[in-house]
């Protein structure tokens, strides 16, 4: 009102305008953070500023970042669409209750190396990484190996959480004529680690959140480490996980864990993993599986083995055992069989496609 009454309407206007300022960049950081655009071109405003304050020793802040980015164009902010509302459900109390895996196809390494399927462990409670896993396609190999990482550090937990894909649901309609578990949920029965099926996409909301981050943050960390082959990646992915964790996670509401320690030997491990199914001999000792035909060895004419069924256990690592009550049977390849080609759906088709373009590639070649 002072100020008013000496001066007039003209004494409200704000000496400030028309100058900078008092918390603006200096010229030197804005211009050089301007030029920095190149080096770090898709990546989103807040890896975009931990990276300029870890590589470049530029600190500014997340939203400084994101006004330098829409004012020169890489960053384009999401268009939000109709908001559909949706039940939140709370997390779990402790660390190994809930494990929510899942499958993220896509080009992780940005052509510079074939297309894979990253396969996600996460803890509901605490939104750490419990594994990941590069894998040519989503598959139940890709998921046994990644569930024998978690056991053979985390131990094992309560529960999985996963979407009705075929590798976790038997999705046919005559599926109560047999046991109704698919080749994984049998391998989970057996560590004693239950199966739940989420019922809608919103349900794993969390695990496909991780996956869009996971797509921002590994993609930029491994083009910025000059990761160029999928070897690289896979022993890339143990400190990523660590730092990963460290930002992300946050402390469970109960500090006890879930997990259950596996006290017995990790090739006991192994033969609790394994793929089983079941054979019968012919009269000459001979099966088949997988695509090969096998035959069985013996000392003698082996003529109580005729007939007799026997249990094939596949392991992660691609070994074979043909197990006859409590005894191991030695055998040999012989030959292959033709076998139908699986049915694919939209997470393994793009490997198939891949596929067929390289055989065309190849056949170009020789020609």
């Amino acid at each position: 009102m002072r100020v008013w009454k000496r001066h007039g309407d003209h004494g409200l206007v704000s000496r400030q305008r028309g100058r900078a300022a008092h918390n603006r960049l200096p010229e030197a950081t804005r211009l050089r953070g301007e030029q920095l655009r190149e080096t770090y071109p898709d990546f989103g405003p807040t890896l975009a500023s931990e990276k300029l304050a870890e590589r470049d020793g530029i600190v500014v802040s997340r939203e400084t970042v994101r006004r330098i980015q829409t004012r020169l164009k890489p960053h384009r902010p999401k268009k939000r669409g109709e908001r559909r509302l949706f039940q939140v459900r709370d997390r779990r109390l402790r660390f190994g209750e809930l494990v929510r895996i899942d499958g993220s196809p896509h080009d992780w390494l940005e052509g510079r190396a074939p297309r894979r399927t990253l396969i996600v462990f996460a803890d509901d409670a605490t939104s750490r990484l419990i594994a990941l896993r590069f894998a040519s396609a989503e598959c139940t190999k890709a998921y046994v190996q990644a569930l024998r990482d978690q056991v053979l550090t985390h131990w094992r937990p309560l529960a999985f959480h996963s979407d009705r894909h075929g590798v976790f649901r038997v999705n046919a309609r005559d599926a109560e004529s047999a046991d109704g578990k698919t080749g994984f949920g049998r391998v989970v029965d057996r560590p004693g680690i239950g199966l739940i099926n989420a019922l809608t996409p919103q349900a794993k909301g969390r695990v496909e959140r991780a996956n869009q981050t996971l797509q921002d943050r590994l993609i930029g960390e491994m083009r910025l480490s000059n990761i160029n082959s999928i070897e690289a990646a896979r022993a890339f992915l143990p400190g990523f996980i660590l730092k990963y964790n460290e930002k992300s996670g946050v402390p469970p509401r109960d500090e006890a864990s879930a997990h259950r320690p596996w006290t017995r030997s990790a090739d006991e491990l192994d033969e609790a993993l394994a793929r089983r199914e079941e054979r019968v001999l012919t009269k000459a000792l001979t099966f088949s599986g997988g695509g090969r035909k096998y035959c069985v060895k013996t000392a003698g004419p082996g003529t109580a083995l005729r007939g007799v069924r026997v249990a094939l256990h596949h392991f992660a690592d691609g070994r074979l055992r043909v197990n006859y009550k409590e005894r191991l049977l030695a055998f040999t390849a012989y030959g292959t069989c033709s076998v139908p080609d699986l049915a694919e759906d939209e997470k393994t088709l793009d490997l198939r496609i891949d596929a067929i373009i390289a055989a065309q590639q190849a056949l170009a070649e020789a020609a």
